[in-house]
């Protein structure tokens, strides 16, 4: 029975997790708090819905309160963009407080913008221009109707 033991703590102590598992194991550990969703005032609630269903190719979804005041977007499961009509006309938007996203292609998002005459800018606000990161990574940032800034990137 002591050997029995022994060998059973012998295994006990060499079958600790290699960092590689050990991070596997910490990556699918859910956090205890995750993102849900973005909410955004907006002036005029058809022409924001238009831009990011158009434009972005977010997908409408279903929303509860169906008074005609919001719009709900899936942008990615289980992720979503919520539009509440309501903000006044002008709210002065800062480059520096944006939201991201990432696209396989930027080539073929800024074409898709181009034929919504849209127009794009670097971080400094420099229109036409196209960020590159030290890791290489690709950016632009747009407005949506109420001058949200939105980084989009290649980091896809």
């Amino acid at each position: 029975m002591k050997l029995l033991l022994k060998f059973l703590l012998i295994g006990l102590f060499m079958t600790q997790l290699t960092p590689a598992q050990a991070q596997t194991t910490a990556a699918t550990e859910k956090p205890a708090i995750r993102f849900n969703h973005l909410a955004l005032h907006v002036h005029d609630l058809k022409k924001s819905s238009a831009f990011y269903e158009q434009v972005m190719q977010f997908k409408k979804i279903p929303e509860p309160f169906k008074d005609g005041l919001h719009d709900w977007f899936s942008i990615g499961d289980p992720y979503q963009l919520h539009l509440i009509q309501g903000a006044p006309k002008e709210i002065y938007q800062d480059i520096t407080r944006h939201f991201c996203f990432s696209v396989p292609s930027l080539d073929a998002f800024m074409e898709r913008i181009r034929k919504h005459n849209i127009r794009y800018y670097n971080s400094k606000g420099e229109p036409d221009k196209v960020n590159v990161r030290t890791d290489g990574v690709k950016q632009i940032y747009i407005q949506d109707p109420d001058g949200y800034w939105l980084e989009i990137n290649n980091e896809y």
